[in-house]
């Protein structure tokens, strides 16, 4: 696994006051995809720290960033995050490393800094990367069990759990940053006293709480990966909400 480093120290406070106590204190500093609310402006990388977002080619710009930082930053100037995560984790830490020492109390880049925060509550957020696939897959036992026991209520699990994962590929296309409205699915439903199924709007759409995870350098076709290097391909985390039509899952 990935050691801890200084950015996850505890005792760390930021010049951005917003940032003690908040969602994203400086030991996070998750990176994410926006633009300025109300314009055509292209959505751009940026990194969350407390209320603000810290606009990665307005630092870049500035000049407040390390050789090997500069470089990370240099494949974050797109519309999306996908160069940064293709290369090694080190391009990503390198850049998170010199953003906190950045906004920590006491730096000398913090006047430079304040020009390259925008306002959360003045940005709208896009799908950080372009996701060419997704796979969603049980992460427990339990898991499994319940939603077994929706459709098989004699026998939730089945024996090849405790040896595979059971997964399914999903659309990638449906994936979408919260806030936004999204249409009830409609599909072939056929309840056990119905002779034949009909289409229909799901009446049980259900939704579950999941670790997202974001696949980042690849491997070659063919080529395994050994667990203990699993790490190096994660470039991060996020929440998931999975929304299913247990209805139309149910008939399927």
């Amino acid at each position: 696994m990935s050691a801890l480093n200084e950015t996850h120290d505890v005792n760390l406070r930021s010049w951005v006051s917003s940032a003690q106590n908040s969602e994203f204190p400086i030991q996070n500093l998750p990176f994410g995809l926006f633009r300025r609310t109300g314009t055509n402006e292209n959505f751009r990388p940026g990194i969350a720290i407390g209320d603000q977002i810290v606009d990665l080619a307005a630092a870049l710009s500035a000049g407040v960033l390390d050789v090997e930082a500069t470089r990370a930053a240099r494949l974050c100037v797109g519309s999306n995050l996908n160069p940064l995560m293709a290369v090694s984790e080190q391009a990503a830490s390198a850049l998170r490393l010199a953003l906190s020492r950045g906004l920590r109390e006491g730096s000398p880049l913090q006047s430079k800094l304040v020009g390259c925060l925008v306002a959360q509550a003045n940005a709208e957020m896009a799908v950080p990367a372009t996701i060419g696939d997704f796979t969603d897959f049980y992460a427990s036992i339990h898991h499994a069990t319940r939603v077994g026991r929706l459709f098989r209520p004699d026998n939730p699990l089945m024996p090849s759990y405790k040896w595979l994962p059971i997964a399914y590929h999903g659309r990638s296309s449906s994936i979408r940053v919260s806030g936004q409205q999204f249409t009830r699915p409609v599909g072939q439903i056929k309840a056990p006293d119905e002779a034949v199924p009909r289409v229909a709007p799901s009446r049980r759409l259900d939704y579950e709480l999941e670790l997202g995870i974001f696949v980042g350098s690849p491997n070659a076709l063919g080529q395994t990966v050994p667990l203990d290097e699993a790490d190096r391909h994660i470039f991060g985390i996020c929440l998931l909400n999975d929304w299913s039509a247990r209805d139309i899952q149910a008939w399927e």
